[in-house]
């Protein structure tokens, strides 16, 4: 029951030399990223980290644990950063598949996953604890999922198997270079063809990314 984004969490794996210039803030000011054309901005991604941090505060009354907590995400706005860009990656794949998801879609995973889990709240407190995702957000995150099975359907690409692996990721690959997508040297760069957020080789960037982690704790 464990598992997010069946096809899309493979890319966790898929580290490799970015091929992406990233953008400054010069050229896109405020932005943490942009794709296609539209910006991810630094406010709207602090955020979506402001809304996890709440949550996690919530369900973890205790200090200490919430100071574990905080440590054992402490990469949670380049992960979130991850996951925002991938889900527009995800979204122009699916479309050049004619690929849709509904609302009854959503409905149907939500439903079957909480009884899996025991109910909503359980539900919302997995996602929380394993993947980082504010209650506020699973039926997004739920969408997401949806819409990655539906494509790797669409274009015939068994997740279990490492040529539908890679049959899936090739249109991921192929709607990243659609979308021209530049990320914030802040958060590091965006790998076209593994459609991974991958870290900058640079020490200042490891510096700021800690200095945003304790500010945002």
């Amino acid at each position: 029951m464990h598992r997010r984004r069946t096809a899309i969490a493979v890319s966790a794996a898929l580290v490799a030399a970015p091929v992406l210039t990233a953008c400054g803030e010069t050229e896109h000011p405020g932005a943490a990223a942009v794709v296609g054309g539209d910006r991810i901005t630094v406010a709207q991604l602090e955020g979506r980290v402001k809304e996890v941090r709440t949550a996690q505060r919530a369900a973890t009354p205790d200090d200490t644990q919430y100071q574990q907590t905080i440590a054992r995400t402490s990469s949670l706005a380049r992960d979130t950063l991850h996951s925002l860009v991938l889900d527009r990656v995800l979204d122009r794949a699916a479309r050049d598949a004619g690929v849709s998801v509904s609302r009854r879609d959503v409905d149907q995973m939500r439903t079957s996953l909480e009884q899996q889990a025991g109910g909503a709240r359980s539900l919302e407190s997995i996602w929380l604890d394993q993947y980082g995702v504010a209650p506020r957000r699973l039926d997004d995150n739920l969408r997401t999922e949806v819409e990655a099975r539906k494509l790797a359907a669409a274009i015939g690409a068994d997740m279990n198997t490492t040529d539908g692996k890679a049959t899936f990721w090739k249109a991921m690959a192929q709607a990243s270079k659609e979308l021209n997508i530049d990320v914030n040297p802040r958060y590091g760069t965006w790998d076209v063809q593994k459609s991974s957020r991958v870290d900058a080789k640079t020490p200042w960037v490891k510096e700021a990314t800690a200095a945003g982690a304790r500010q945002t704790a």
